[in-house]
Parts: structure tokens; C-alpha cells; sequence
């Protein structure tokens, strides 16, 4: 493994089930997994997987249905200021500023003004949004509000960040763009990070590791390192060919 210390999440044989009039619908099934201090890993793998279930277990959004899951040595219970999390969809306090949205995790913790306004200010800046500070999220870009969002997620100071699909909505460009700037911010600040997509090419631009889940219910089929130095070349023979074994390994359910 590549990370730098003791494993921050471990999920231990967690499954979760959703009970419904129409039955039971088993999403994750015996999924364990151990995340690196400092780690970038991706989950991987096809629609209905239970890739973003298995990240609102890890948030603390849910609850899973037997198993275990830590952060930092401690049992999550519920979601908590060491977990920042962003979503696909944008998430953002329609009245509110930028600056405003970004502040918002430090409002409810009760930090104070200046030390408040010092960090959203540090946020803005490290995303690249300083000349938005007083903008609304409808006078922005869909790449704009993702980058507000994860500015937002970072200035609590979480020890780890967790990522669904944040890039799914935005253009091509954009979305590498966003991946580029997603990395810079990652090496910059060691952040611990749990990424979803379904998307292969991301998954190995983005990773250290990369876990592909089989289709429902989600298991872990394999465990792939991307033993390789940042940034990649998408062009380059051996990116080509772990595309596409990646692509194998996600098998006939993909």
C-alpha cells in the first residue's frame, strides 16, 4: 500500500439491506476494505452497486445493516466534522453567497468571525473563487458550484473527504479540468480520500488504489494499485491498458 500511516476508515464486513412492501433489496453484501492516512481511493463500479451507499455508511448518513465501519480508530455513529462530504448534485444554499456557503460548517460550529472569515477567505483562494466570494450560486457554472461545494466540505478542516461522483454533472472539459484541480488540492492538503464513479478513466487518473464493486448486491471483486506518478498521461500505453482491465474486471454486470 502506498498510503503514509495507520489505516484511517476501515469498513469490516459491512452489508446493508433496505426492506420494503415489495421485499428485502441487499446492496452491499460482506464489503470490507482498509483507506490509508493521506490515501486517494476510488470505488468503482457500475450503476445500482452500491457505491454511493457505501459512502453515506462511511458519512455516517446511514446505518449499515451488520458489519462495522471506523474513521480514525472510532465506530461511526453518524455523520461528524472529520467527514467532509460532497455530492454530485450541488447542494448549495440558493440565498446564501459563495463566501457564505463555504462558511456555513463553521457558522454551526460556532467559530469565530475572524477566525471564520480567515479560513472561507484560504478556501476561496485554494479553489480559485476569491473574485466570487460575493456571487450567488445562480450566477454561476456547474464547475464553479462543484469547486464552492468542495470548499465548502474542506473548511472544517476534515480529516477525510469523501467524494460522490462529483464530476458527473459537468462537461468533459470541465470535468478534467476539476480532476486536475482536485488533485493539486489532495497534494496540498493530505486529506484522506474516499471517491465514487463509474467512470474507469477517472478512476485511474485520480488513484493510488482503486476498488471495483460487482453489481447489486456490491461486493469487492478486486483491489487494483496505480503504481504510477501524477499527472498521467491518458495516451500513454500502460493508462490504456488499465483502462481496460479495469473495464475486465468489472465483469459481464458492468
Amino acid at each position: 500500500m502506498s498510503y503514509r500511516g495507520d489505516a484511517e476508515i476501515i469498513v469490516d464486513g459491512v452489508s446493508m439491506q433496505y426492506g420494503g412492501e415489495s421485499g428485502t433489496t441487499t446492496a452491499l453484501q460482506d464489503v470490507s476494505l482498509e483507506i490509508g492516512s493521506g490515501e486517494f481511493v476510488t470505488v468503482l463500479g457500475p450503476s445500482g452497486c452500491g457505491k454511493t451507499t457505501l459512502l453515506r455508511l462511511v458519512s455516517g448518513l446511514e446505518s449499515p445493516s451488520s458489519g462495522k465501519i471506523t474513521v480514525a480508530g472510532e465506530p461511526v455513529r453518524g455523520p461528524a466534522p472529520n467527514r467532509g462530504t460532497v455530492f454530485q448534485a450541488y447542494h448549495l444554499f440558493p440565498w446564501l453567497t459563495v463566501e457564505e456557503n463555504v462558511a456555513f460548517g463553521l457558522v454551526e460550529q460556532g467559530v469565530p468571525d475572524a477566525t471564520r472569515r480567515e479560513r472561507t477567505s484560504e478556501m476561496l483562494d485554494l479553489v480559485g473563487l476569491s473574485e466570487f466570494a460575493d456571487a450567488y450560486p445562480k450566477e454561476l457554472s456547474g464547475g464553479m458550484k462543484q469547486r464552492v461545494g468542495l470548499a465548502r466540505a474542506l473548511a472544517v478542516d476534515p480529516d477525510v473527504l469523501l467524494m460522490d461522483e462529483p464530476f458527473g454533472s459537468v462537461d468533459m472539459q470541465t470535468r478534467r479540468r476539476l480532476q486536475r484541480e482536485l488533485l493539486d488540492i489532495w497534494s496540498s492538503t493530505e486529506k484522506t480520500v474516499l471517491f465514487v464513479t463509474h467512470d474507469i478513466e477517472e478512476a485511474v487518473v485520480l488513484s493510488d488504489r482503486i476498488v471495483v464493486l460487482s453489481g447489486t448486491p456490491g461486493r469487492v471483486r478486486a483491489t487494483v494499485a496505480v503504481e504510477r506518478s501524477r499527472p498521467r498521461d491518458r495516451s500513454a500505453q500502460w493508462f490504456v491498458d488499465q483502462v481496460e482491465g479495469l473495464f475486465e474486471r468489472l465483469g459481464p454486470n458492468r
